[in-house]
């Protein structure tokens, strides 16, 4: 049976939890052990791990699609070890996101524990694609702590192919080499980017500075939500991540107008490297058309991050950070990641605990592919969670 059977088979089932989700029905039994699988890219820890890092990006088709590219993407990444080694330098010698997403981890898991104690005890687990810890030392631990339900909870709000997507091929992969007899049951937190906590910590975020502006153009003055960019290509086949973005953007926007700050604002695109044309306007262009145009302030947001990393540390802070003051900028904020910001932990708590409260749906979303061309790969993961969706959906039935 095929994913598109499958998720026919399921959403035909009479556990049908909303007309977003697939779900089990409302007597579904939960696990006695729960994990939070905590998915993202990663970063690397110390100066020796850039080069794989990068090596792994670069290879990754998920995010790129280049001719040759074992070759060509380990040629890019070669060329860029100097240069990112010098960056992740100045923010530290590593990456932080590590530190943050145990940070968030423990602050997610307590409250759970408090609030949910019946579908307890929950466990969180880190899950990185590039970088140690890896999805296979994940997996594994979870197996030796006989984990018995997994949450796979993206850590990017905003739905990608080339993040989200990527990850989930690279758990199928593992879950198959490590668990061939399913001993874990599987279901996915993939998009969350209007939650309304969420909405609210950025907004909380971005009021901060807000109030930090001299009063002259505090009302004025630019608001950049910036996101990391994707390659056109990635664009054109339909990738939901630019709406997505822009979708967060909105919410974040109309909580701040109700509380009273009207600036005016637009989303710009980081982060572009390579060969390939990138989604744009971008960022550093922008800074330098406002400060053109006579602006003297800006505020940016991290709109597509929820931890410090190098995008914000080093590009947003240092790099752009320059280009605005010889630009001529000379109040240039730039609102915090959400971090340790305690209404954020308390945003992934209430995220996992309502998918636990409903469930455990599966997005029809992450159930509907690009109209462009998709990988075979990309395919055969979705027949996979659609299948944990179905056997989720039949035992929420039986119980």
């Amino acid at each position: 049976m095929n994913s598109r059977s499958l998720l026919k088979t399921a959403l035909s089932a009479p556990s049908l939890a909303s007309r977003r989700f697939l779900s089990s029905s409302s007597t579904h039994r939960s696990p006695k052990k729960i994990g939070i699988l905590m998915m993202n890219m990663g970063g690397p820890r110390t100066q020796d791990d850039v080069k794989q890092f990068l090596t792994n990006i670069f290879n990754d088709r998920d995010i790129l699609k280049l001719p040759m590219q074992s070759i060509l993407g380990q040629f890019i990444a070669m060329r860029r070890v100097g240069k990112v080694k010098q960056q992740y330098m100045q923010i530290g010698g590593g990456s932080p996101i590590e530190m943050w997403t145990r940070t968030q981890g423990r602050g997610m898991v307590d409250i759970l524990n408090n609030t949910s104690p019946n579908a307890g005890p929950h466990n969180y687990y880190v899950g990185f694609r590039y970088t140690s810890p890896d999805m296979p030392q994940a997996v594994e631990q979870m197996l030796s702590d006989g984990i018995e339900h997994v949450i796979a909870f993206s850590q990017y709000q905003q739905y990608s192919g080339s993040t989200t997507g990527s990850n989930l091929n690279e758990l199928y992969r593992v879950q198959k080499r490590l668990d061939p007899g399913s001993k874990i049951q599987w279901s996915f937190i993939d998009r969350w980017g209007t939650h309304p906590k969420l909405i609210n910590s950025f907004a909380d975020r971005i009021e901060d500075q807000i109030k930090k502006l001299t009063e002259d153009v505090r009302h004025t003055t630019p608001i950049l939500f910036s996101a990391h960019s994707l390659p056109l290509n990635v664009v054109d086949r339909g990738d939901p991540y630019v709406a997505e973005v822009g979708g967060t953007v909105a919410y974040v926007i109309n909580e701040l107008r109700r509380r009273g700050i009207e600036n005016p604002y637009r989303l710009v695109w980081q982060s572009a490297v390579g060969p390939l044309r990138w989604l744009g306007p971008q960022t550093e262009s922008a800074i330098k058309s406002y400060a053109s145009s006579g602006y003297k302030s800006l505020v940016m947001v991290p709109i597509a991050f929820t931890s410090d990393h190098i995008e914000t540390l080093f590009e947003l802070d240092i790099e752009y950070g320059e280009v605005a003051e010889e630009a001529g900028i000379t109040q240039f904020l730039r609102a915090e990641a959400l971090n340790d910001h305690p209404p954020f932990i308390d945003a992934l708590a209430t995220i996992v605990k309502e998918h636990i409260d409903t469930g455990f749906p599966t997005s029809r979303q992450l159930m509907l592919p690009d109209p462009g061309e998709e990988s075979e790969q990309t395919r055969i993961t979705r027949q996979w969670i659609a299948t944990q969706a179905k056997q989720i959906a039949d035992s929420g039935h039986r119980a």
